[in-house]
């Protein structure tokens, strides 16, 4: 393994390079999703590429443009240009009826359980990656079996109808649904989907709504049960390490409803999250002080995010090492029960 050079606005941080293959699973963490660029390309720089991406929300965004790029065979730094022309105000659409003036966004959620409709998220995805070659989960096969490993790519939603996580495209057969013919641009919306902002995503009769609702950072989706891991997983993270949390303060409705979402996920995650083999394996981008809804985040705010996710990633490669991880942890950190 040799290293190269890479230089942050602070200081220039010496990185180990490799030709190493990692799994990758991203965060889900709304318009912070930048943050998780900036981690994946300190690992791009240092030569790590991803047979395969996960993510949920914000990470289910970065997880299918990496997956697709990879297939394309376009370089990673291609990300952070898709990213930044991201304009997150249009994010809000909203329906005609949603239009009508001071009450138009109650009757939307009365009418359609969401404010906005969330489908032009999914419109700029099917056109970024339709012209990377990738439309439907037929184009990101891998040909690897098992099933868990079938695929470049899975993001995670909430199914509200059935009350439990959606590993997509793993779980479609149960819905009677092929995966070669499920949109990824369908699936990366209903895991950004949020609660009362946008409108769930309805498949097969179920109401689909963003994953983190059940898992924000679903980090263990490519753990194998039948030994040891073929190549680590990496794990990357919109938040400090596992210590004291930081006070958010809430106001109005929409706050209220997105902080409970925050609390319930908390306390579903930190059961593995907080294992000191999970933290081993994560990259930890400090971006708490942004709320994941701030629609008008600004290019410095966002370019500030990128920044850390950059700095966050060569630290990190600075201490890992995967025989060390192996001898501590003996294989993958599993969830406690």
């Amino acid at each position: 393994m040799c290293r190269i050079r890479v230089t942050t606005h602070d200081a220039a941080i010496v990185a180990p390079v490799s030709t190493q293959r990692v799994d990758l699973v991203c965060e889900g963490g709304g318009v912070r999703g930048i943050g998780l660029v900036g981690a994946v390309d300190a690992l791009g720089a240092a030569g790590y590429r991803f047979p395969r991406v996960a993510g949920t929300s914000a990470g289910a965004i970065v997880a299918s443009l990496v997956a697709a790029l990879q297939v394309a065979g376009e370089p990673l730094t291609r990300l952070s240009e898709i990213m930044r022309s991201i304009d997150y105000s249009k994010f809000l659409d909203r329906s005609l009826i949603g239009r009508v003036p001071l009450i138009g966004g109650v009757l939307s959620l009365l009418t359609s359980d969401g404010v906005y409709q969330g489908t032009h998220l999914e419109q700029l995805l099917t056109g970024l990656l339709a012209d990377l070659g990738v439309r439907t989960f037929a184009d990101l096969r891998t040909g690897d079996e098992p099933e868990q490993f079938a695929w470049s790519l899975v993001v995670t939603a909430s199914d509200l109808s059935r009350r439990r996580l959606v590993r997509i495209p793993w779980d479609l057969d149960s819905y009677g649904i092929d995966p070669d013919d499920f949109s990824v641009a369908r699936a990366v919306h209903a895991s950004s989907a949020i609660p009362f902002v946008f409108e769930p995503v309805r498949v097969a009769g179920a109401t689909w709504v963003d994953g983190a609702l059940l898992s924000n950072f679903p980090v263990g989706l490519f753990d194998r049960s039948d030994g040891g891991p073929e190549w680590p997983t990496f794990g990357i993270r919109l938040s400090s390490r596992p210590g004291i949390p930081p006070t958010h303060p809430v106001h109005g409705p929409v706050s209220l409803g997105i902080a409970a979402v925050e609390t319930l996920v908390s306390n579903q995650d930190n059961a593995y999250i907080d294992d000191p083999c999970t933290v081993r394996r994560t990259i930890f981008v400090p971006a708490d002080e942004i709320s994941p809804i701030d629609f008008d985040i600004t290019a410095e705010q966002r370019e500030a995010l990128y920044q850390r996710g950059l700095q966050a990633g060569q630290e990190f490669l600075q201490t890992w090492n995967y025989q060390d991880y192996i001898a501590a942890c003996g294989g993958p950190a599993k969830p406690l029960v």
